[in-house]
């Protein structure tokens, strides 16, 4: 179907049920005359759209903004998945029917990005740390608590960030006998793992914060390198993450982080300095899950 194809069936004498599967905003923001809005993104897609019309043989034309997105695609194969028999793809959506010069009606302005520049300090509250560290046989995860945490944006951009660790914090969640939490605690804050009574805080600082080319909702969008300092000795490492503005006011940054403990001096467990070790082999590696809120300061 091709946008010339959609008009004339639309100022036919029993139109088609058409139906807009972008999100509320999307709608009112771009839109053909007519249509109806059944979000595809969301879970209730299916109900929403029984809720409009229950009767399963009626003729349905779905549309989006357009190819590339497979927003149309996605919903047109849920419904005929679903018993629908008589569900048409306007695949070039909004882009193809804009092109033809046909008219589209709106409402608002799309929400965009604030270019925005400033600096940002990290709600240590709402900003949390994951840990999870392994051996053959199985693994312990928990969390750590951000001290503190400043990131810069310019023109929209991230610049620098730096962030504090407090190692005293350190929980684990998945063991639930108090015993045995308490033991595996207060083994990582030993001078094995962590030296937390010498080294209370972990901490890092960028050097570099490079945009990723090409990247989409969802992904990492910043490749960024720094010193992280652990019981007292700093060493370089990079990893993606995910940096979102909300809106002049907040930014969310999300990464994972994967980092051999032994480099920073805890070699308890590891196989590159110990031999022998059967049982109480623990794996080299640790990954830090980071997400972090911030605020306009």
């Amino acid at each position: 179907m091709n946008a010339s194809d959609l008009n004339t069936q639309l100022s036919g004498p029993r139109p088609p049920l058409l139906v807009h599967v972008n999100t509320e905003e999307h709608f009112a923001a771009r839109r053909i005359s007519g249509a109806k809005n059944v979000c595809v993104y969301e879970t209730a897609f299916l109900d929403n759209l029984q809720k409009l019309e229950p009767e399963k043989t009626v003729a349905i034309i779905v549309y989006g903004e357009g190819a590339p997105s497979l927003d149309s695609e996605e919903a047109a194969h849920r419904l005929i998945t679903a018993g629908y028999t008589n569900v048409t793809d306007f695949r070039g959506g909004l882009r193809e029917w804009e092109q033809a010069g046909l008219p589209i009606l709106s409402d608002t302005e799309l929400p965009q990005t604030p270019v925005i520049t400033g600096q940002f300090k990290a709600d240590t509250q709402g900003s949390l740390i994951r840990w999870t560290g392994r051996n053959l046989f199985n693994h312990h995860s928990g969390s750590l608590k951000l001290a503190a945490g400043h990131l810069t944006i310019e023109k929209g951009a991230l610049k620098t960030a730096s962030f504090i660790l407090d190692m005293n914090s350190i929980t684990c969640e998945d063991l639930t006998d108090s015993g045995y939490n308490a033991m595996l605690i207060h083994h990582l804050r030993t001078t094995d793992f962590f030296d937390v009574d010498q080294y209370p805080t972990a901490t890092f600082e960028a050097t570099r914060a490079d945009a990723i080319e090409g990247s989409t909702d969802g992904t990492p969008n910043y490749q960024i390198t720094g010193g992280f300092s652990l019981r007292g000795i700093t060493h370089e490492i990079t990893f993606p993450a995910v940096v979102a503005i909300g809106d002049a006011k907040y930014i969310t940054a999300q990464a994972q982080i994967e980092i051999d403990r032994t480099r920073w001096g805890s070699r308890y467990g590891s196989g590159k300095f110990f031999a022998f070790l059967g049982k109480h082999v623990v794996n080299d590696h640790i990954q830090l899950h980071l997400k972090i809120h911030a605020e306009r300061g």
